[in-house]
């Protein structure tokens, strides 16, 4: 088949059903939109998950005595309490913070709240180890490993809010895994849908062209490249849509939260990164579609 007769044959089918080939790219794009939609959920679900994982701590609180007594931290057992937990797989980061700093912290802390600012100075602080964790999952491990080391009176008990921080986080993927998945099933049934359409209104004109000998894939080409066509038209009205929602729709819901870094931002490359998979996926959805249709109204 020549190119020039391809394109030709592509082209007059696009141009004789435009409004089919509108309802088509329509489609894609609404179907594509949604299934992007779900995959930047996931995304930033990921995102989220490691946004607050990252800053969680295990807060060790020091006895009387260190913190009374050791306020660089140079002496035993604070020193080697702080050089066993630098050295700890899975630890990032461990700051020392004597009574005086602890003190400081609190102030700023409830700087809108005198009353409690008041009680505080009046009521000795311990001096504490802040660990920052790679993961949330070493928290256990941590714990258990320094909980009842000589020095340590005490550890904030973040576990529980660890756990919860962890199973909605797990909760939330899995519920845009899940978003996605319909949405892709959704594309599919809809384009699967309009080439049935399509193909039917044109079941006459491809009867005749088999009857005076032309070949199924002779026949069956121009659909599949009309497809195809229509799902990157689509395809690119989905990433400008999803380019359009960012500022207009993500940024104005969320931007509060944002700005105060209680979530990351949604980037320019997290919609790469999604652009580069509906648009594969669009295109190979119809057409794989495309064919099977024909190939079911295209007996012969």
């Amino acid at each position: 088949m020549r190119l020039s007769f391809l394109f030709n044959e592509v082209f007059t089918g696009l141009r004789r059903n435009v409004t089919m080939t509108v309802a088509m790219v329509l489609t894609t794009a609404v179907s594509l939109a949604m299934l992007g939609g779900g995959l930047l959920s996931v995304r930033m679900a990921d995102k989220t998950e490691q946004f607050f994982t990252s800053r969680l701590e295990v807060r060790f609180y020091l006895d009387e005595v260190v913190s009374e007594t050791d306020p660089d931290c140079a002496a035993e057992p604070c020193k080697s309490l702080l050089t066993d937990m630098k050295s700890t797989d899975g630890v990032v980061s461990v700051q020392f913070l004597n009574r005086a700093a602890a003190l400081e912290e609190a102030k700023k802390l409830f700087a809108d709240q005198p009353e409690m600012v008041e009680y505080i100075s009046e009521t000795p602080l311990p001096a504490s180890m802040r660990v920052k964790m790679r993961d949330g999952s070493e928290y256990d491990r941590i714990y258990a490993s320094f909980h009842d080391r000589e020095g340590v009176r005490t550890v904030a008990n973040d576990r529980e809010l660890v756990d919860r921080l962890l199973r909605l986080f797990d909760g939330l993927r899995n519920a845009a895994f899940g978003l996605a998945i319909v949405m892709a099933l959704a594309a599919l049934l809809l384009i699967a849908n309009m080439m049935q359409i399509a193909a039917f209104t044109r079941r006459t004109e491809v009867s005749i062209m088999r009857l005076v000998g032309a070949t199924r894939w002779y026949t069956q080409l121009p659909f599949l490249m009309e497809a195809v066509v229509a799902a990157l038209a689509g395809s690119f009205m989905a990433i400008l849509g999803l380019l359009i929602a960012r500022p207009l729709v993500i940024d104005r819901a969320l931007g509060p939260l944002f700005d105060s870094n209680v979530f990351p931002r949604v980037t320019g490359d997290d919609i790469a990164v999604v652009a580069l998979t509906i648009a594969p996926v669009g295109v190979l959805v119809a057409a794989v579609t495309a064919y099977a249709t024909l190939r079911y109204y295209v007996r012969e």
